[in-house]
């Protein structure tokens, strides 16, 4: 894969594209708004466009895409003329259509995953719980690898090295202008496995450290001590700019994850979350166990 994909019009580039879901919320976002102005009810625009409200709904929400002829049509019914903030809604909700940098020809990410490397670009709020591995947008490529691979990095497969890149190109989500708050909670554990040896290991470390002294970065370690008292299972909670996306809970499994969004069970998980940021190390602590922990080599 090319380290630079081609620049489109939004001025994005690879992996700094916030990609199709991202665009999607942004164009629901703005067919709502325009909706509500001209006091358009769902029904009544689900109508004009040979559809239902629970279409409007889910085109409002950014969970399907867009045929150019019922946002062209929306748009008429909205009052919004020839002017530039229709063309670039076209725009968008053509692009939003297109596949993310990840799902592109060659990319090595399971249609399961996808959704989810989706959902992260858009993002504003990740948080994270991590049992077993430090958390992917904070893994050196080295430690990527050797999880890929089960302990073999010398017996990568070029699909295997194609999992590591795309995790490494994840990562810039976090860098670029905009990038959503990241908040992880590890187990204490996680930073004495030795993935990949202890040399990959200190590296890691090294690197946390780092990342933890960003500011859209917060590191929090839930000390052995009180280990096995929380989730049985990592998750990841995503938390989206718009009021009327929901925040979404995912849980990983070995060949397809659960995407949560009712209510009540992210409130549940969101509880646990707020319950091992309380029982973890403070991000100063955490720092200071990073350095402890290298200097015992």
């Amino acid at each position: 894969m090319a380290e630079n994909a081609h620049e489109g019009p939004d001025g994005f580039d690879g992996p700094d594209d916030p990609g199709p879901t991202a665009r999607r919320i942004i164009v629901g976002a703005q067919l709502k708004r325009l909706r509500e102005e001209a006091s358009v009810t769902r029904g009544a625009a689900g109508y004009h466009i040979r559809g239902s409200e629970s279409k409007i709904s889910r085109m409002e929400s950014g969970k399907v895409g867009f045929k150019h002829r019922d946002v062209d049509d929306l748009l008429t019914l909205y009052g919004e003329g020839a002017t530039e903030r229709r063309a670039r809604l076209l725009e968008l909700a053509t692009q939003a259509n297109e596949p993310g940098w990840w799902q592109r020809p060659g990319e090595a990410v399971p249609d399961w995953f996808s959704e989810y490397v989706g959902l992260e670009s858009a993002a504003v709020r990740i948080q994270t719980y991590e049992l077993l591995f430090v958390p992917g947008l904070l893994q050196t490529p080295e430690y990527a690898l050797a999880i890929v691979t089960r302990g073999h990095p010398e017996q990568a497969t070029p699909t295997e090295h194609e999992r590591v890149e795309v995790r490494m190109k994840r990562q810039r989500v976090l860098e670029r202008p905009g990038a959503p708050r990241l908040w992880a909670v590890v187990e204490e554990a996680v930073l004495h496995r030795p993935i990949g040896g202890h040399a990959v290991l200190a590296a890691q470390l090294d690197h946390l450290a780092e990342l933890s002294r960003r500011p859209n970065i917060t590191l929090q370690v839930l000390p052995s001590e009180l280990s096995g008292y929380g989730s049985e299972t990592a998750f990841t909670m995503l938390r989206f700019a718009e009021p009327d996306v929901p925040d979404i809970t995912y849980i990983e499994g070995l060949t397809g994850a659960l995407y949560l969004d009712r209510r009540a069970e992210v409130e549940e998980y969101s509880r646990q979350m707020d319950e091992l940021t309380i029982d973890a190390l403070s991000p100063d602590e955490s720092r200071s166990l990073l350095a402890k922990l290298r200097e015992r080599g």
